[in-house]
Formats: structure tokens, sequence, C-alpha cells
């Protein structure tokens, strides 16, 4: 338990804005997530912090509601005055494993205190199978730096610790957690990459392999911080009110374009781009031949007009050439 808590006590000494409000834990029952509730319980108290938990009942499987309140009765017994188990409606695209998330994350903001900071038990092994998840999908970069440790109101301290830590920490203090079911069948993507693919690779690669993977989603964190950095004085030079100056941005180089252009698009509404999106779009203003308007997702339609490059929704895409490059 002293690597949980230490992990815990590190995240919240460097991220002194999640300590504005009170702490949200969010528990499913399972070892990491009531791990991670036993130490922030432990440092609570120890730093006199104000925390509640929330546990998260997503209706998927028969007896869901008695291991939600399994957990919620472990979370009384360590310590937690204010616990609550939520009810999540799953439904909508992307399968199961995506639907549940949407569910469960939409869940924890609405019940989670004004400014309250909400902790979520992934760990090192989760962030290695999010990166593997990303390189598999060719998502780019920012999908193989894998999960932040804080993305307000998102909080992992525990993205350093392995999940057979935690397993252990739960041992040491007496507590039950729930194996999930769904942990051990192969019809979920994580589930193989969890039971098969990391296995082979850390036998072939001879162990580490899980570490180095976590190691590589913050390099690459790092490295697309600095290049949104960069993209961020680049717009305010290229931007014209609701425009951009297409000229301006073609002088910079694809990455930082491209850049530019997501955070200016999704601004306007227009979510789910793609890589193929991005790249035609940049294509209005690096590799201007005279081309027509790009369609993008939600009906909009990006053109380049006058040198600027302006979103429509509702207008028409077309291949030819629009005047006025």
């Amino acid at each position: 338990m002293l690597e949980v808590r230490s992990a815990v006590r590190g995240f919240l000494a460097a991220t002194a804005e999640a300590r504005e409000a009170p702490l949200v834990v969010a528990c499913s029952g399972g070892a990491d997530s009531l791990a991670l509730a036993a130490a922030t319980a432990h440092l609570a108290r120890k730093q006199e912090l104000r925390v509640c938990a929330r546990v998260v009942d997503h209706g998927l499987q028969d007896g869901s509601a008695e291991v939600a309140a399994r957990a919620a009765d472990q979370l009384g017994r360590l310590g937690f005055a204010d616990v609550e188990v939520l009810a999540a409606r799953v439904t909508g695209h992307g399968g199961p494993e995506a639907a549940a998330r949407r569910a469960r994350y939409a869940e924890l903001d609405r019940a989670r205190p004004a400014g309250a900071a909400v902790l979520l038990g992934h760990t090192l092994d989760d962030q290695a199978e999010t990166v593997l998840l990303g390189l598999g999908r060719g998502s780019g970069a920012r999908s193989i730096a894998g999960m932040r440790p804080w993305d307000r109101p998102w909080a992992r301290p525990l993205l350093g610790v392995s999940r057979d830590t935690t397993v252990r920490a739960c041992a040491e203090v007496g507590l039950r957690p729930w194996q999930d079911p769904h942990n051990g069948e192969s019809r979920f993507t994580r589930v193989r990459l969890r039971t098969e693919v990391l296995p082979l690779l850390e036998d072939v690669l001879q162990g580490g392999v899980a570490s180095a993977l976590a190691r590589t989603a913050r390099q690459l964190r790092e490295d697309a911080d600095a290049l949104d950095e960069v993209a961020g004085a680049v717009r305010a030079q290229v931007e014209r009110g609701a425009e951009l100056d297409a000229a301006a941005l073609a002088a910079h180089p694809p990455a930082v374009r491209r850049r530019v252009l997501r955070g200016w698009l999704l601004e306007r509404g227009i979510a789910e781009l793609s890589d193929a999106h991005l790249r035609a779009a940049d294509a209005l203003a690096g590799a201007w031949r005279g081309q027509g308007p790009r369609a993008l997702p939600g009906g909009f339609v990006l053109r380049r007009t006058h040198g600027r490059l302006q979103v429509e929704r509702g207008g028409r895409a077309t291949a030819g050439p629009v005047s006025g490059g």
C-alpha cells in the first residue's frame, strides 16, 4: 500500500489545483480503484483533505447493484462519509466498452461537487494498453501519448503503479476487490491486449514492455504539449476573425498547421475529426492547387475563398477549383 499512497501523495503535491475542491474517488469495486480509495482516505486523514466517493453501476451484468452496494460498504469502512452509487445508462455507438466509458464519465461529471477533481484508478498497465490501441489504430501521436495524469476534472494518480501492486495493496489492508467477469471475455479488445498481446510482447522482448510503453506515452505527451504551444502562437498570427489566412498558415510545418486546424475546427463544433479530414483540410493551405471545398463531419464544409479558410454548415463540397486562391 505504501507505493499506492506515495503515488497519490506525489500527484497531489504536483497538482495543487486538484486540491482546490473536494476530491472525488471513482470506485468500481475492483482492485485498482479500491486501492486508490484506501490511499486517498489515508492521506485525507493525514492532510485534512475533503474527499467523497462515487460508485458507478452500469447495469450491464446480473447482480451489478449488489456489486455496487458492496463497493459502497467498503468505502464507508475506509472512512468515506459521502458515498453515492450512480446508475449509468449505457447507450450509443462504438461497442459496449466505449458506450460504458461514455456513460461512466457522464455520470461522474454530473455527480461531482462544483470544481471537484475526480480520481480514477487507471494504472501503468491500463496506460500500456491504451498506447497499444493507439498504435494499432494509427490514431497518431495524440493517441499514442496515452492518458494524461491530470486532464481536468479527471485525475489519474496511479499511472506509474502496476495492476499487481494494487492487488497486493488491497490484500494488505483487508479489502476484497470485485473480479469483473468481463475481464476474462476475449470478445473485448482490451481483454485480448491484456491477456494475449502484452504477455507475448513481455516474453519476446524479455520484460519491461508495459513500463516502456508508459515512458513512450510520457515522452510523446511532452512533445505534443510543446507542439500545441507553438500551434497556439501560430493560430494567433493567422486568425482573421472567424477565418484563417491560408497563405500565412502555409508558411509553417505540416504538424503545426494541422494542430492549428484541429483546434480551430473543434471550436466550430466539428467533432470526430479523423486524420484524413485534417489532411484534406490542410491541403487547402499547404498544398493549394485550386481544389474545391472539403466535406467535414456534421454537415460542415471547409472552403478557401480569397486566400481565407472558412467553415460553412450545409454547404456543398466539390472536387473542382474555387476562385480567389
